[in-house]
């Protein structure tokens, strides 16, 4: 029987895709765990491999946009018949307005205030691609009337359309006056990434831009800022996540002078290694040992039962200027503090630069969001479906605690827990909480 070839489900917030270019062609055979296709949403792009072996029969043509889940191909093992559904050379279906482009296309279309009717497609079928879209912007920038007052534009240098880099780092490159041309990519296939366009300007002076050195207020001041996208996404899953559950949030002070000091051993043992462990490492370890002795935290809510999970994959969100992603450390419990440290500076890495891929984004069992570089003590954060738990991490302060009948100096950090009370009750959750604190108030137990 064929294999049906779906376009995978990058994260739970991922509503629509498309299939940006194919590897194997219509007709081509593919080994399992070869690359099929690349797949981009307005979050990321990734490489999805194949599932079995075969010849590859395509049912959409590159460029397609489908909801997750949507069938875009086949593949047929040797001597069989495709199926008679398989309408080979069909058209592409069409787009709600009428125009075949990506999702990032599309995006980097409304930005910049133009009409994806006026771009010229240069991807199969005639897609518009981010690239057209962006030597469009060059070629025939939109007109805006100027505004009384406004200080005269600088000229930003044009990203070159045939450029391979992600969106990031061509927005970067655009703000602080990077000729990407100049700038050798270190990510897959040579594209430059955020961190490449970084290096590269700390190390040519490049000059600042008007959109680099005005403030964020003075860009956004007296607009309507539409909420799509990403932005779309999150606010209608978190709106949803308030309304079905019954979301309780407590919180619990830590000592932390000795997760302190730890930290500071392992920055210096581990630094030869490459592995600088963050706070937030110690807390997600503590965390993923937590949820071992306290399974109902590590559950999902099902009509009428809750299901234990049997890993614990802890989610980390990781805030991006578009809005938010929560790439996943998969068996958090058994990985050690180092792997796992290396793990998230990873993950974090490939959030910025978008280039998580489908195992990064899936599974998390609980997750784990810190606003302590904010200077944030304490707040309630909305749980991630279909978790039934999520930890805030505060900032690390000096405090005052009682030593007998005189005042010491303490390093003190906030924890807010917020759980579902329809599967954990205040009790289990206190009782959780209490030994993430425990942990990290002895924090060697984290390297065992």
């Amino acid at each position: 029987m064929a294999t049906e070839v779906l376009l995978v489900k990058a994260g739970m917030t991922m509503t629509e895709g498309s299939v940006a270019e194919w590897y194997v062609p219509d007709g081509g055979t593919v080994d399992k765990g070869q690359p099929l296709y690349r797949m981009e949403t307005e979050k990321i792009e990734l490489e999805v491999e194949a599932d079995a072996s075969g010849m590859v029969r395509h049912v959409v043509p590159a460029g397609t946009t489908l909801e997750p889940g949507g069938l875009i191909a086949y593949i047929l093992a040797p001597g069989e018949a495709p199926p008679a559904t398989l309408a080979p050379g069909s058209a592409p279906p069409a787009q709600e307005d009428g125009v075949l482009a990506s999702p990032i296309a599309r995006r980097l279309a409304r930005e910049g205030g133009i009409s994806l009717a006026s771009v010229t497609g240069t991807g199969p079928s005639g897609r518009i691609t981010e690239a057209d879209v962006r030597a469009h912007l060059v070629s025939s920038p939109p007109v805006k009337a100027p505004v009384a007052g406004a200080p005269p534009p600088t000229e930003a240098i044009p990203v070159p359309a045939e450029v391979l880099a992600s969106p990031l780092a061509r927005r970067l490159a655009e703000q602080v006056g990077v000729d990407l041309g100049r700038v050798r990519g270190t990510g897959p296939n040579g594209r430059i990434t955020k961190e490449d366009v970084e290096a590269f300007a700390a190390g040519s002076g490049a000059r600042p831009t008007a959109a680099s050195v005005r403030s964020p207020l003075g860009r956004m001041a007296g607009q309507a800022v539409p909420v799509r996208g990403m932005r779309k996404v999150i606010a209608e899953r978190m709106h949803a996540s308030l309304q079905e559950m019954a979301q309780l949030t407590m919180a619990m002070e830590v000592t932390m002078d000795e997760a302190v000091k730890l930290r500071a051993a392992l920055v210096a043992e581990w630094a030869p290694e490459g592995v600088k462990p963050s706070y937030t490492d110690l807390v997600i370890k503590a965390v993923a040992k937590a949820l071992v002795l306290h399974p109902l935290l590590n559950a999902t809510l099902r009509p009428g039962e809750i299901e234990l999970l049997p890993q614990v994959h802890v989610g980390m969100a990781v805030a991006l200027d578009e809005g938010l992603v929560v790439p996943v450390i998969r068996d958090a419990d058994v990985l050690p503090l180092k792997d796992l440290a290396a793990a998230s500076t990873r993950l974090a890495d490939a959030a910025r630069s978008g280039t998580l891929g489908l195992d990064d984004m899936a599974g998390a069992t609980f997750s784990v969001t810190a606003l302590g570089m904010a200077g944030v003590d304490f707040f309630t954060p909305i749980i991630n479906p279909p978790n039934v738990a999520i930890l805030g991490v505060g900032r690390i302060r000096e405090g005052l605690a009682w030593d007998g009948d005189r005042p010491v100096k303490q390093h003190q950090m906030t924890l807010s827990l917020t759980i579902d009370h329809r599967a954990v009750d205040g009790a289990p959750g206190a009782a959780f909480l209490n030994t993430v604190r425990e942990l990290l108030e002895a924090p060697y137990r984290l390297l065992v």
